[in-house]
């Protein structure tokens, strides 16, 4: 069972990992600045109060962390990088890796989206491959993603995972233009995308011009 100590060492570790203060992250989210509070984490009569469920999924969109990196830092020896220490597999767990401007390129992926071809680095993935079986990591080159998302993160993305409206995704168009986005909707001839970073439109593609549609499944921030 998760512990009340667990829960809240999670959230300060968050905040951490974002360079904020508890009542910073609790800002960052639309929430009350005292909700973190350690006077809050305890009721006036001693009880044990617990962050509400809402409050933890503010928290994650707001971050752009998700539910497994939050539960990776109520893991015993868990640092700010959001994973315990020696959470990597052995070599064996390792998947190809590639920059976003290198993904726009041709030769790297198959019809399907998948990995293929030559030029492919490595990266440490905490999931056995087997468990995931096609995942790839890309590389964020640049700051059109802030404030999400920033140059040098990697982010796993699953090809072939069913995509839901809100999910954060990787797009490629047949014209090459490789980004991430969140998915509003997807209709039988077009999908709508919001951008990450406010200062970049939202797009609406045709499916017609889209080569290839991926989850993001986890990013290393």
């Amino acid at each position: 069972m998760l512990s009340h100590e667990q829960i809240w060492g999670a959230i300060d570790r968050l905040a951490e990992r974002h360079d904020l203060t508890p009542s910073g992250l609790a800002r960052r989210a639309g929430l009350d600045p005292t909700s973190f509070n350690k006077s809050k984490r305890l009721s006036a009569d001693g009880r044990l109060r617990w962050p509400s469920t809402e409050s933890i999924a503010k928290v994650l969109d707001a971050t752009g962390a998700s539910m497994e990196q939050f539960l990776a830092f109520m893991r015993p020896g868990a640092n700010p990088s959001g994973l315990p220490e020696a959470a990597f597999q052995p070599p064996g767990s390792s998947i190809p890796l590639l920059g976003f401007a290198q993904a726009g390129a041709g030769g790297f992926f198959d019809d399907g989206g998948f990995p293929a071809g030559q030029g492919w680095d490595v990266v440490e993935f905490p999931t056995a491959p087997s468990q995931k079986a096609g995942v790839y990591a890309l590389e964020v080159q640049g700051e059109s993603m802030m404030p999400f998302y920033r140059d040098g993160d990697v982010l796993i993305v699953e090809p072939g995972a069913q995509v839901r409206r809100n999910d954060r995704v990787v797009v490629r168009t047949r014209e090459g233009e490789v980004m991430a986005k969140v998915l509003l909707r997807q209709s039988p001839r077009s999908i709508e995308l919001m951008s990450l970073n406010p200062e970049h439109p939202n797009r609406t593609l045709d499916l017609s011009d889209v080569d290839w549609i991926a989850r993001i499944i986890w990013a290393s921030q």
